[in-house]
């Protein structure tokens, strides 16, 4: 089960994130990320974030711990952005934390150049997020942290944020199990991700008990508002019989072609080009602003 704590101090947002999370101190003296059920992704972000995140435990790559947070906006009062205080005050009672990695680094497109990532952990990571249809770790927009060790160990990758993953949540009657989806500008494609030897270790691995003991964990309030479901159950029941039907089509979805860096970029100049090609004199001077990367999130600036 999911440690409950309850938030005493709230320190600050985060707003590198959509979803604007915030760190608080919580009675247990630790230290989280949470994030809201007030903000605009909503409930089923928060689902996304206990499933996928939990399955990445159990299948054992890092991901921090997670936990159920109560939260009284009067522990924030001190917050001056009126947007903020909008969105704790949407946010009373139970909330989702995850663990606080202090210190951590952004696994940036810098960083990436320089660090060494076995091909096997790049390939379960990604295999996960195919599983989980997580859209939202690529080149630009990683999700993923390097923690260091303090002279322990080498530092290491963690994974973070799950929000977007499990699309098919949104549009149940309209999602395949097998469908593919494009993979080729992940964060971690560049490190010939061994992605079959990644799913013959963990797809005997998810099981159902797993996926029932994972899904148990999402708080019923969390599950009312998933509409075509009468019961939080019903709803718990179609997360499991779909994420088994997916891991048991893996041949369909497996994504295994991986364009180099240099590839990417040079598509990228080229779609660059294309884009400038048709354009009167007068707009090639205005900046494709639709064309670029979306921001990079920097939580360095919170973390270090």
């Amino acid at each position: 089960m999911l440690t409950e704590v309850t938030a005493t101090r709230y320190i600050a947002p985060l707003r590198s994130g959509g979803s604007v999370p915030g760190v608080v101190e919580a009675d247990d003296l630790g230290t989280y990320v949470v994030k809201f059920t007030g903000s605009a992704q909503g409930r089923k972000a928060l689902v996304a974030e206990v499933i996928v995140g939990e399955l990445a435990r159990a299948l054992g790559l890092r991901f921090p711990e997670l936990a159920l947070v109560h939260f009284d906006p009067a522990v924030a009062g001190h917050e001056p952005h009126q947007e903020v205080q909008d969105l704790l005050r949407a946010s009373a009672g139970l909330n989702l934390a995850m663990d606080f990695l202090p210190g951590a680094q952004d696994f940036t497109p810098e960083v990436a150049k320089t660090f060494a990532v076995d091909p096997l952990e790049a390939g379960r990571i990604i295999w996960l997020d195919a599983l989980t249809v997580n859209v939202d770790r690529t080149t630009h927009s990683s999700n993923l942290m390097i923690w260091p060790t303090f002279g322990i160990a080498p530092p290491r990758l963690w994974l973070i944020d799950h929000g977007a993953a499990l699309v098919f949540h949104h549009r149940w009657d309209a999602s395949s199990p097998e469908k593919a989806y494009d993979f080729r500008r992940h964060a971690l494609g560049g490190y010939a991700p061994d992605t079959r030897a990644a799913d013959a270790e963990l797809a005997p691995r998810v099981t159902e008990e797993l996926l029932r003991a994972i899904t148990a964990e999402v708080p019923d309030a969390w599950l009312l508002d998933e509409p075509g479901f009468a019961t939080p159950d019903e709803a718990r029941e179609a997360y499991v019989g779909y994420l088994l039907a997916r891991v048991k089509a893996s041949a369909a979805w497996l994504p295994t072609d991986f364009p180099t860096r240099e590839q990417l970029a040079t598509e990228d100049a080229h779609r660059a080009a294309k884009t400038q090609e048709g354009r009167p004199n007068w707009l090639k001077r205005v900046p494709d602003l639709h064309g670029k990367p979306p921001a990079e999130q920097d939580w360095s600036v919170h973390l270090g």
